[in-house]
């Protein structure tokens, strides 16, 4: 049988909404889409860099959570609220995924509040960041 671990940080959105941080089914690793406020203090900065930063902390404590890394990561869904701050966003994404190079998609839809900046969604493979990885050109 297949093992399912389902976690929670207590947030109250988690509740509401009634959805887990993280899902682990074997080896698959899927973190719900997180936005970049503080889970201590609450807050969520002015800064959109401040909050990628506070997402990819809120994202490695969920992978952390199920024995998972940000090196395992193979799929990545950037939401970024204001088309302007694309190129900044992933500038900064393109340094956090520097050789883990997963496949991803981005996106710039409204999101749940104007005081989200960027969101991040990912999926893991527990494990790929130590699996040997062949990289091929599919185009010029």
């Amino acid at each position: 049988m297949v093992d399912i671990i389902k976690a929670k940080t207590g947030s109250i959105f988690e509740e509401k909404a009634s959805y887990s941080r993280v899902v682990s089914v074997d080896n698959w690793v899927f973190v719900s889409n997180t936005a970049g406020r503080n889970p201590e203090t609450k807050e969520i900065a002015d800064d959109v860099l401040v909050q990628l930063n506070q997402v990819f902390d809120n994202i490695e404590t969920a992978l952390k959570a199920v024995d998972s890394c940000l090196a395992d990561v193979v799929m990545s869904r950037v939401f970024i609220q204001d088309p302007a701050d694309t190129h900044t966003v992933m500038d900064a994404i393109g340094l956090k995924f520097k050789g883990v190079n997963p496949a991803t998609t981005v996106t710039c839809p409204p999101l749940g509040s104007t005081v989200y900046k960027v969101e991040l969604e990912v999926t893991a493979y527990r494990g790929a960041s130590k699996a040997q990885v062949k990289e091929i050109k599919i185009a010029q």
